[in-house]
């Protein structure tokens, strides 16, 4: 009994060294990251394993683990770039990118945790700047949005390849040119939009004009063939048979029939 002590002490202390050694060694990685393991006493990063995933994972207390974020990310730039011309432009475009979690190791052991604004950031506004420098601004207001926005993705992806990084989309949101500029572009794009309003107005009215001329030719070349085809038998004849109809009538009348050669077309009167 009096042993007890002596070696229930030892027990204590074993099972507390256990419990500290086992809490140093205990890492949670949250969700959406991955773990880089740094081995202090080692060979430094550890590049030719695959990261910690998401979850409880032990490691020796003397040993360190960076985090990443690997889930899809997203950052903001407003860059200051050159047209054609030389006339400075304001760009605002968001990247959506992730890092390769498959290279994870090298991307810390070359690049560092904060290869964001080592790697992509510079690729961004390297690509920002070569896209805008080939177009005018007027290219730049209007029609080019969706091809520049492209080209610079493709720039971009070309700047980080080889770095670890992978680009998944690019949105141009907004292209801010100098006021007198943009005033300028706006009146001439404003008197280009009256021109061709001008020239439709125009082009119906010709229409019109057109429609007009081919009804009243038309109804010329009716008359023509009508006036050839009534002769005097033909109009006589039509005034009988509409004088044998009216006859027909309860009605009390006086149908006087003309003379001449032709007899005339019959009169009708008292038709009360």
């Amino acid at each position: 009994m009096e042993r007890l002590p002596k070696i229930g002490l030892p027990i204590i202390l074993l099972v507390i060294a256990l419990i500290v050694v086992v809490a140093k060694s205990a890492v949670v990685i949250d969700s959406g990251h991955a773990g880089v393991l740094y081995r202090s006493l080692g060979d430094g990063v550890v590049t030719d394993k695959p990261a910690l995933g998401e979850g409880f994972n032990l490691v020796a207390p003397w040993n360190k683990v960076i985090e990443f974020e690997v889930r899809q990310q997203s950052k903001s730039y407003r860059m200051d770039v050159l047209s054609v011309n030389g006339l400075e432009i304001k760009v605002d475009a968001t990247v959506w990118f992730e890092p390769d979690p498959s290279s994870l190791g090298k991307l810390l052991q070359e690049k560092g945790i904060d290869y964001v604004e080592r790697i992509l950031t510079p690729a961004m506004s390297a690509a920002a700047r070569e896209v805008v420098g080939r177009y005018t601004p007027e290219q730049l207001y209007s029609s080019k949005r969706d091809v520049i926005q492209k080209e610079i993705l493709d720039e971009t992806s070309k700047g980080v390849e080889g770095q670890y990084i992978n680009i998944n989309r690019i949105l141009v949101k907004d292209v801010t040119l100098p006021p007198t500029i943009k005033e300028a572009i706006e009146r001439k794009l404003k008197q280009e939009q009256e021109s061709l309003e001008y020239e439709f107005r125009l082009s119906k009215a010709e229409k019109e004009a057109q429609r007009q001329r081919i009804e009243a030719e038309g109804k010329a070349a009716a008359n023509r063939i009508l006036s050839a085809s009534l002769t005097d038998k033909i109009l006589t004849e039509k005034g009988i048979q509409a004088t044998l109809e009216l006859s027909k009538s309860p009605n009390s009348k006086v149908i006087v029939v003309g003379g001449g050669e032709s007899g005339g077309l019959p009169i009708i009167l008292g038709n009360n």
